[in-house]
């Protein structure tokens, strides 16, 4: 009975091992998509009470991402860590689109993320 668990138990880990990279695949291009949400946006991306494009925007969240990228491991971390907020100052990053609310960066991010997660 011990033999057949631990098989079990070996049959979970490999398919976990064989899960984890379509996981990490996802995540990674579920970021690239955000990137390049933020990058052809229309609104302006608000750091520090300085407002920028959206190519300009990117620069500095993609340094922040390579500098990150050993603790991302979703989506999720991409945006808390790379775009949601100053790192200097502790100031949520916000966006402005014409005729629409100031929002933060993270739940404009975090609706865009569940967006494309529903639609797939």
């Amino acid at each position: 009975m011990i033999y057949k668990f631990h098989g079990v138990k070996c049959f979970l880990l490999g398919v976990l091992i064989l899960c984890l990279p379509l996981k990490v695949l996802a995540s990674k291009n579920e970021i690239e998509h955000l990137i390049n949400y933020v990058k052809n946006t229309d609104c302006l991306y608000e750091r520090n009470g300085t407002k920028h494009k959206g190519y300009e925007a990117v620069e500095h969240i993609r340094k922040k991402y390579e500098y990150y990228e050993d603790d991302i491991e979703s989506t999720e971390d991409f945006i808390r860590l790379s775009a949601q907020k100053s790192t200097m100052s502790g100031k949520p990053y916000k966006v402005h689109c014409e005729g629409e609310p100031v929002v933060t960066s993270e739940n404009w991010l975090l609706k865009e993320l569940n967006r494309i997660r529903t639609h797939k």
